[in-house]
């Protein structure tokens, strides 16, 4: 059955665009694992012609999916599901910037891994159980050599089991979605500024008290589930954090 033909057929509830309702059929796609990241889609034809819907509509929904950064266009190549690379995630996700510089992709190190049962901050911010067991990954993050940030990532244990026994790589969103099948599709951030506890404060190599952008930022998936919770405490004496507005 057709979009046109299930829209037919079933009771009117409220109206979207056609062009939005094709937006959520591939979407879904993107949620189930139809198209997995790096793959190319069907052309713009044969989806009309799959969907039942003009060429038009269809291109209209892939630009919206390309503009939120789920899809790349390639000119004469066809369109592609995004992937998660360094320069994806440093243009997406990442925003602390050197005052002297251009925008680089930070080296990390770990410091170290633990489980535990959530807080009361976890359960609200991942929308689990009190007490369900989290994955805290606590790293020091630099530019140029420098540690810049320390940050505590706080992940579900139910959906990425076995992440605490595994080596964990820099770019820890390509591994959600080639590891786990899980793609980071936006985050929402808070900012404040902070002074360093003197726990904090030695990782990063600097005096208790010294201030810092701290960054709260939960990470969303493709069906909206929050699946990250990040905590960042940022140095920012060299560095800045960039936001484009569009």
């Amino acid at each position: 059955m057709t979009l046109k033909q299930k829209r037919d057929a079933a009771p009117a509830i409220g109206f979207s665009p056609l062009y939005q309702q094709v937006k959520s059929v591939l979407l879904q796609r993107l949620v189930d694992g139809v198209w997995v990241p790096g793959s190319l889609l069907p052309s713009e034809i044969q989806l009309a012609a799959e969907i039942g819907v003009s060429q038009g509509t269809v291109r209209k929904a892939l630009d919206e999916l390309a503009a939120e950064n789920l899809l790349v266009r390639r000119q004469g190549r066809g369109t592609f599901v995004a992937e998660h690379d360094e320069r994806r995630i440093l243009f997406q996700f990442f925003k602390l910037v050197p005052d002297h510089g251009e925008r680089r992709f930070p080296e990390s190190a770990v410091l170290n891994v633990t489980v535990a049962p959530a807080d009361a901050e976890e359960s609200a911010a991942l929308a689990i159980e009190p007490a369900a067991g989290v994955i805290r990954i606590r790293r020091l993050r630099a530019l140029d050599g420098r540690p810049l940030i320390l940050e505590t990532l706080s992940l579900p244990q139910k959906v990425f089991a076995g992440l605490d026994r595994a080596e964990i790589p820099n770019n820890l969103y390509s591994l959600f979605a080639s590891r786990y099948g899980i793609t980071i599709a936006r985050a929402r951030e808070r900012l404040k500024a902070v002074a360093l506890s003197a726990d904090d404060a030695a990782a990063l190599s600097v005096a208790t008290g010294t201030p810092a952008l701290r960054i709260d930022r939960i990470a969303l998936a493709l069906d909206g589930m929050p699946v990250e919770r990040r905590l960042s405490l940022c140095l920012t004496e060299e560095a800045h954090y960039l936001s484009d507005l569009r």
